[in-house]
């Protein structure tokens, strides 16, 4: 996550990347709250988890990628962040053909089966060119 600047803007933090996987978290913060009523994250902060993940994990992936960018992300938002609580996200790449990657993510608490949100990602990769 190097040089991204949202997700350093908000606050992300990187706990696993590798092997095809990515683990990443946001920690519940004022200015990131939605609705100042209820005072739970803003769902964009919670699309911008799940994307940064999917592309962390896509890079993740044992082939030799130069870059990537997403080209589809679907989300399914469950339920409303829970205020004060971190949201950890786990996301894979479960394959990757000649021009696109394949991802699938979930957000949550503390328990991956109580889902926050979960997502399905495709991503148009770049490959390295090979040293001549």
């Amino acid at each position: 996550m190097t040089g991204l600047p949202h997700p350093a803007e908000i606050g992300m933090r990187r706990h696993y990347v590798g092997e095809g996987q990515a683990i990443l978290s946001v920690d519940w913060d004022e200015r990131l709250v939605g609705d100042p009523h209820k005072g739970v994250l803003h769902g964009g902060v919670i699309t911008a988890l799940l994307d940064t993940a999917c592309g962390g994990a896509v890079m993740a992936v044992p082939e030799k990628l130069e870059s990537l960018a997403t080209l589809d992300l679907r989300i399914a938002y469950m339920r409303p962040a829970t205020k004060g609580l971190r949201v950890y996200c786990r996301a894979e790449c479960y394959r990757v053909t000649r021009a696109i990657a394949f991802t699938r993510a979930v957000a949550f608490h503390d328990d991956p089966s109580d889902a926050v949100a979960s997502a399905a990602g495709s991503f148009i990769v770049e490959r390295k060119a090979p040293k001549a």
